[in-house]
């Protein structure tokens, strides 16, 4: 019980800049099945996309080689948030339109889509490992890269014995504005209205002239783009691309979009902090190897005795 004390507060700040990436990246697993009534696992190759395209601003264009401070360091990181934004929401309706539209023209199954979805996420990951990585390292075999470090990890103020850092204030500020955004933009806005009126009655919503192929590639570079900007963040706290990056984090995110209620904005976002805090405080009691083993029993457990997660409320069943 001592040990739970003393390291309560740390492990608190971790799971909770864990759990914000968590949930950005769940949003666009949530927003798709809320749409589509589809799970599109290749939406954690999105995220690693993102990752690299982060990696792209800070290297290639910009050639970051020290830490930066104040205005220049908020600066490049908008131009990181908004680059990986857009290569992964536009990487995200390449991927409809290859990979799920001819699909669903054809009246295809479940089933046809989810496995059209295991396919481009693998696709992607060796695409990037020969094409990317690769090239990059001139190591066969290497499937890690360092990333410059933007900014300098000064530790901000203390709780306890938890220490918050620059970087870790960034990334949940950072990811929950960013969820804030979405919400208001899913809920407050016409495209917004068309997505939800999409999501609970396609033919209805057809009828009073949505445009079906409009709302979903909306709803794709949306969640796309969330997942770029949790691709930023990750590549501010962690410093490190790797081709398979998005594969564990995939499915922890889809455990807290599941957890949360999928369908449900706001859940993705209170299923992600959840399961980076539980995970976190169970790593206390049985080390810090047994975190992904915590987490995928988080999806197991939600799955059998509530399917529904948290809230429970969909996007179907959302008052348009």
């Amino acid at each position: 019980m001592n040990e739970f004390i003393h390291q309560f507060g740390p492990n608190t700040v971790d799971g909770l800049r864990v759990g914000a990436i968590y949930a950005l990246v769940a949003l666009g697993y949530t927003m798709v099945y809320g749409v589509l009534r589809l799970i599109n696992f290749a939406h954690s190759e999105i995220f690693m996309i993102g990752t690299f395209a982060s990696m792209f601003v800070l290297s290639n264009i910009l050639g970051l080689s020290a830490p930066l401070s104040g205005l220049a360091a908020i600066g490049v990181l908008l131009l990181m948030m908004a680059f990986s934004a857009a290569v992964s929401g536009g990487s995200a309706v390449l991927l409809e339109q290859v990979a799920y539209r001819p699909l669903r023209k054809r009246g295809g199954t479940r089933l046809a889509a989810l496995i059209s979805a295991i396919g481009a996420s693998l696709f992607l990951q060796e695409f990037f490992k020969l094409v990317v990585i690769k090239p990059m390292t001139g190591i066969p075999g290497t499937n890690e890269v360092p990333t410059p470090r933007l900014v300098d990890r000064d530790v901000v103020f203390t709780i306890g014995n938890a220490e918050v850092r620059t970087d870790h204030l960034i990334v949940i500020i950072a990811a929950v504005a960013m969820m804030i955004v979405l919400d208001q933009l899913v809920n407050r806005t016409r495209i917004g209205r068309g997505i939800r009126a999409t999501a609970q009655d396609p033919e209805a919503a057809t009828l009073m002239g949505v445009n079906i192929d409009t709302i979903v590639r909306v709803t794709f570079l949306l969640g796309g783009a969330m997942a770029g900007i949790a691709g930023a963040l990750y590549v501010l706290e962690f410093e490190i691309i790797k081709y398979n990056i998005g594969f564990v984090l995939g499915i922890k995110a889809f455990t807290a979009a599941v957890l949360g209620g999928i369908g449900n904005l706001r859940g993705a976002l209170l299923g992600g902090i959840a399961l980076g805090l539980i995970e976190n405080w169970g790593a206390i009691f049985l080390g810090s190897e047994w975190k992904d083993v915590i987490a995928f029993a988080v999806l197991v457990l939600v799955l059998m005795f509530r399917p529904t997660g948290i809230l429970g409320e969909s996007l179907q069943r959302a008052r348009a």
